[in-house]
């Protein structure tokens, strides 16, 4: 089959260049995002590799990973991790394309994580196509701009800042680059109204590192998703498309982050990336290992929404074109032209007709599929397989198996095999094919296939979006767009006005002419202002108090015409060490509402501590106040709080703690000091140190009681070689504190900073109680 391919290598350009935006020339060539410089895992290569052999491949390196490569300039970047056990870190490593040798590596270790089964490097890093930075997310949640060379511009841990939750599956969305953003995502449960844990979309300054938005698009998410957006042009504005956490597709602005459209699909979350077919309609996959799914086209919506975080809901009914009952839980489909390519949940590489929805054909690959998608270039599609089904291997573990890379001529009535390449490892990650070569990882290596002296068939990555506007202004963005403060602090802002489409129409307007006031958004369950103050010049600096508070502010400017437009920034001020608090300054003026106990006084937890809304709540208990563990919501069972910054270091916490119980049922509770976990474990009857639930988990006995209140206490001393020893004791609150620590593990390489925090766990609806927490200095 010939395919109707665009000629230029950025099929986002031509949309661009035929609306109100300005494209401008790509610095940097190659394969640039996991999905290709099309956005649906096709490209125009030519001159690849038709036979291909895990015995003649062109090199290889040890650095397995369920990541795919991306290329340019030469130099191949891709997620892997290295070493075993506490030791295995994870991160970015560029090799040279030619020859596979290691040119640098940035590499983390994993911390407070629930990832098993060495299910790391599930994203790809993607480079920017004007400066040839690279950009990363790990699994436990670090975010980080690279230059090419390996130095670091920025970095952000998604999850003491933001909230951002890890799980078993270890799915980890790639960043996304548009114009001067760069976009991310993952469930969160930050502070404030997107305290509720939610699938969000975030975009960062990719050259600052400052945030510009965040969005929440969905309802509450049933799993967490790493479909990738797709970049598109929707009714004059700049859009992303993407499945996610609740069972939707959904749209949204690109450039403001405003929720536009959500169309519920499926009663789990969905985790393949959609493709968009002749602009007009979005084409969609899900599934799970054991429920059926389908493949669905919808037409894009038409809609326009009220407001700027609630999308407009359309159901599936209104905007569907067709289905087909092909489904496929994390792999993701590609797009040549008007044919759809995907392996299916068990294994089967299949053909649809992007208009009808109709299966022209299916080739059976394997027995089953995770995560790995299929490429389409020269004429051949390559379809890696989790197993390779001639070894008689199964099973999705990532430590061994074999897997394999198939390679297959399509036409409309077939898919011929050519060559099919036994890997050593399993197949999660998906290959890349450029310069004339095919790079594809698998869990035990990096595999290249191809001539050294093969070159790109065309080195212009096409047009890089320029978001600049004509039209008049009708709000303003805000960067930083939300902030941590420290007493004392103070931060600038970058200032500028957008179009109804959020386009920018003044890049950098005087923070001089700004106007700010106190926000309380509305529909703000806390109302709390920021104790932070501007001065004439339009800076803000936190107050000297060392009292934590959390806020809004709103702006104000007048237009050239006269027009007043706003825009919006929210933070927090945490003071640092020492932290303490006993929660009797709460007011319990808040009723429970729930139909799992009676109406019950609570005061929502503190505003600025990370993760704690709807988790937790300030209840008296034994006379007096303390923090109680909410069990009326299934999905909130598990509790993360964060209530510090991620760079504090060398630091005690303690605090009294309690579960409700029985001898035979308990709920577990603990500390969090410098990314390790100090747990009470409730039916285990044990004092636990961890750091990852398989790779750094050590426990001694404890037959503590439920019902009855115990101190728990931890620090974490690290020498000046980077070992360290994590220390923990418990005892009875009304007991003399015992000289000797309860538990002490030492760790050959320790972190070095990390926020401090609580957490609490009630799989059987017990509730766990912590008061009186403390937060000091070694």
């Amino acid at each position: 089959m010939k395919s109707n391919f665009a000629t230029t290598t950025l099929a986002l350009g031509l949309l661009l260049a035929t609306q109100t935006f300005h494209p401008l020339q790509a610095a940097v060539s190659g394969w640039l995002n996991w999905r290709g410089p099309a956005q649906n895992g096709s490209a125009i290569e030519k001159n690849l590799p038709g036979k291909i052999d895990a015995k003649n491949a062109l090199w290889t390196a040890d650095f397995p990973g369920m990541s795919t490569a991306v290329i340019a300039k030469g130099k191949v970047y891709i997620m892997g991790y290295t070493g075993d056990g506490p030791q295995l870190k994870e991160g970015v490593a560029c090799f040279d394309a030619t020859t596979g040798k290691k040119v640098w590596e940035k590499l983390y270790l994993d911390f407070l994580s629930d990832t098993i089964y060495k299910r790391y490097a599930t994203s790809a890093p993607t480079i920017d196509p004007e400066t040839g930075n690279v950009y990363i997310q790990d699994t436990q949640g670090i975010f980080a701009g690279f230059t090419p060379d390996g130095k670091l511009l920025w970095e952000h841990s998604m999850m003491e800042e933001y909230g951002r939750l890890t799980f078993p599956n270890g799915r980890s969305a790639s960043p996304v680059i548009d114009d001067d953003l760069v976009i991310t995502r993952g469930i969160t449960a930050n502070w404030g109204a997107h305290g509720p844990a939610s699938d969000r979309f975030y975009a960062f300054d990719k050259k600052s590192g400052e945030i510009v938005w965040a969005s929440t698009p969905g309802a509450q998410p049933k799993d967490n998703s790493f479909s990738h957006p797709v970049l598109a042009v929707l009714d004059g504005k700049r859009v992303l498309y993407a499945a996610t956490g609740d069972g939707a597709v959904v749209g949204l602005n690109a450039r403001t982050g405003q929720p536009i459209f959500r169309v519920p699909l499926f009663k789990a979350g969905i985790n393949s990336s959609v493709l968009v077919h002749k602009n007009d309609k979005i084409i969609a996959i899900y599934g799970t290992p054991y429920e059926p799914g389908q493949m669905v086209a919808l037409k894009i919506p038409q809609v326009t929404p009220t407001n700027s975080t609630d999308p407009i809901v359309v159901e599936r009914k209104q905007v569907e074109l067709w289905s087909n009952q092909i489904r496929t839980s994390t792999s993701s489909p590609i797009l040549v032209g008007d044919r759809v390519y995907v392996t299916s949940e068990v294994g089967d590489l299949v053909c649809v007709d992007a208009n009808t929805g109709n299966v022209l054909w299916k080739l059976k690959l394997g027995i089953e599929q995770r995560n790995s998608s299929p490429i389409y270039a020269d004429g051949k599609i390559y379809a890696p397989i989790l197993n390779d089904p001639s070894t008689g291997e199964s099973g999705d573990e990532a430590g061994g198996g074999h897997g394999a890379l198939y390679v297959i001529e399509p036409t409309d009535t077939e898919g011929k095999i050519i060559a099919k390449a036994t890997l050593e490892g399993r197949c999660y990650g998906t290959p890349t094919a450029y310069g004339g070569k095919i790079y594809m990882q698998t869990t035990k290596k990096l595999y290249c296939w191809g001539s050294k002296d093969s070159a790109p068939k065309n080195e212009d990555s096409g047009a890089v979006a320029s978001s600049i506007s004509g039209a008049p202004a009708t709000q303003l963005q805000i960067i930083p767009a939300e902030l941590l403060l420290q007493p004392g602090e103070s931060v600038s802002f970058h200032i500028r006005s957008l179009d109804k489409n959020g386009l920018t129409v003044e890049q950098n307007i005087d923070s001089k002419k700004v106007k700010w006031a106190s926000f309380i958004p509305p529909t703000a369950k806390v109302k709390a202002t920021m104790k932070a103050s501007f001065d004439e010049n339009g800076k803000l600096t936190a107050a000297p108090d060392k009292v934590p508070s959390a806020g809004a502010f709103e702006a104000t400017f007048t237009t050239a015409d006269g027009k007043e437009i706003k825009g919006y920034i929210r933070g927090r001020v945490l003071p640092g060490l020492p932290i303490k608090q006993d929660f009797e300054a709460f007011t319990l003026t808040e009723t429970t509402t729930n139909t799992v106990e009676q109406p019950t006084p609570f005061a929502y937890p503190p505003l600025p501590w990370i993760g704690a809304r709807f988790k937790f709540e300030v209840r008296d208990k034994d006379g007096s106040k303390a923090l109680t563990k909410t069990v009326d919501n299934p999905f909130f069972r598990r509790a993360t709080i964060f209530m510090g910054t991620p760079w504090l270091k060398n630091y005690t916490i303690e605090a009294d703690v309690m579960s409700d119980g029985n001898k035979r049922k308990m709920s577990d509770i603990g500390l969090i000091n410098q990314r390790y976990k100090i747990l009470l474990k409730g039916n285990e009857k044990t004092l636990e140190i961890n750091s990852n639930e398989e790779l750094f988990k050590y426990s001694v006995p404890f037959n503590w009681l439920p019902n009855v209140w115990y101190h728990l206490k931890t620090r974490v001393d690290v020498a000046a070689d980077g070992s360290g020893v994590v220390r923990a004791k418990a005892w009875k609150k009304d007991e003399a504190e015992p000289t000797a620590w309860t538990h002490e593990v030492p760790v050959k390489q320790a972190h070095t900073t990390g926020c401090p925090g609580l957490f609490g766990f009630s799989p059987q609806d017990m509730r766990v109680f912590v008061d009186n927490v403390s937060v000091g200095a070694n």
